[in-house]
């Protein structure tokens, strides 16, 4: 089980990996757009459009590779002191309430919108002629799904924890610093003064 979850992460972190080559692409055509405005007195009205849809892009796929590395935001001034199994049953609880429908609902509002967007041949309407905006929808559901599919993986890392007491290991595991060092500062503040 540990090999597909670990499959899943490396799923996950490829995607997030290869759209985050969008944040280079943002740089060259915003720098280019502006060079040309400015330099060239020449601007072209889709940039504005693209440059949205690129960032949306980027900002949803970017989704289910930072739930793998869990680097989503979260309150550990609590939740590190917690014992791993406590964690675990919070993290489940709040995935299955939360998450789960969140997520879903996301996939089938966001297939309902794009393929809405493809039968209508949907173009951007914040410019004339503006770029067609259907396969930017396109990324809602995509993006949902591989959300969904590397939520219910941390789900059975949370069933796994529940059963041994610890964490199953990730591709690469990634812990705030700040946790450790408020832990020792508590820790220090506890022991007895002479």
């Amino acid at each position: 089980m540990q090999k597909l979850y670990l499959f899943i992460d490396r799923v996950s972190t490829w995607v997030g990996r290869a759209f985050a080559w969008l944040v280079v692409a943002l740089t060259v055509m915003i720098s280019w757009e502006v060079f040309s405005r400015y330099a060239l007195n020449n601007p072209h009205p889709w940039v504005f459009d693209a440059q949205i849809m690129m960032y949306g892009a980027l900002f949803m796929m970017a989704g289910a590779y930072t739930l793998a590395h869990n680097g989503h935001v979260r309150g550990d001034i609590l939740y590190g002191f917690f014992s791993p199994r406590t964690q675990a049953l919070v993290d489940l609880v709040l995935y299955i309430v939360f998450f789960i429908p969140g997520v879903i609902a996301m996939v089938w509002a966001g297939y309902t919108y794009a393929a809405e967007s493809w039968a209508i041949n949907e173009h951007s309407s914040i410019t004339a002629d503006g770029p067609p905006i259907y396969p930017f929808k396109t990324v809602i559901p995509i993006a949902g799904a591989l959300l969904l599919l590397q939520g219910l993986v941390e789900i059975m890392r949370c069933v796994v924890c529940l059963k041994t007491g610890a964490w199953p290991s990730r591709t690469e595991d990634v812990e705030e610093v700040d946790v450790d060092k408020l832990k020792a500062m508590v820790h220090q503040d506890d022991a007895p003064s002479r």
